[in-house]
């Protein structure tokens, strides 16, 4: 098994988590949810010695994107999303807006990840598995080999997504992390979108909105 460099931090102006995934020997990568900082970001890149090849993310709320052109930019990696928030990519300007947040453009995603698509970078391999509720099309990135799953903002530590904003659906959430989430193996670590760490066992048991 391929080891697997990760750097995960918060990043303003709403403490979205983003993590940095890493190849050690080929030193390609992925950067999860630019969701602001980019001079951070790129700099952890920088530090960690990787070039980024992919920008993936769990769905398009503008807390999760605003970094996203300057990475882009700097990168020429791949942006990744789903398909089905590209109406919610269409409203990125007015997402920042509402929420009183100067808006970053971000160019239109070059690719629409799939659910079960293969991420690979480097000899890293991954799957994206649709879990739509916080959004149409809410994604987690999961790496079996590395007993991880980046939750984005479906699954938290004793929480779950909301589902009154935009395109939300309080079933399809409780649907998504019933069949695709709490099926996952209870040691799986989980990083969230935001706030701290935790683990599929302890939120089969623990999480107070969908228990196991």
């Amino acid at each position: 098994m391929a080891a697997l460099i990760r750097k995960t931090f918060s990043v303003p102006p709403l403490g979205c988590n983003c993590s940095i995934l890493g190849d050690p020997e080929t030193k390609e990568a992925v950067v999860v949810d630019p969701g602001g900082d980019p001079v951070r970001i790129l700099d952890e890149v920088q530090n960690l010695g990787l070039t980024v090849v992919k920008i993936l993310h769990t769905h398009a709320h503008f807390d999760h994107f605003l970094a996203s052109g300057t990475i882009k930019r700097a990168t020429h990696a791949t942006l990744c999303l789903h398909s089905d928030d590209r109406e919610l990519w269409d409203m990125l300007e007015l997402q920042c807006r509402v929420f009183g947040v100067e808006f970053g453009p971000a160019p239109p995603p070059e690719h629409w990840l799939q659910d079960e698509e293969t991420l690979e970078f480097g000899r890293i391999k991954g799957i994206a598995l649709h879990t739509p509720g916080h959004t149409p099309g809410s994604l987690c990135f999961y790496f079996h080999d590395h007993n991880l799953l980046l939750s984005g903002d479906t699954l938290f530590r004793e929480g779950i997504g909301r589902t009154d904003l935009w395109g939300g659906d309080g079933r399809a959430i409780e649907q998504s992390i019933r069949e695709r989430l709490y099926s996952l193996d209870e040691s799986t670590q989980v990083i969230p979108g935001h706030g701290p760490e935790t683990q599929i066992g302890f939120e089969q048991h623990n999480n107070p909105y969908i228990s196991g």
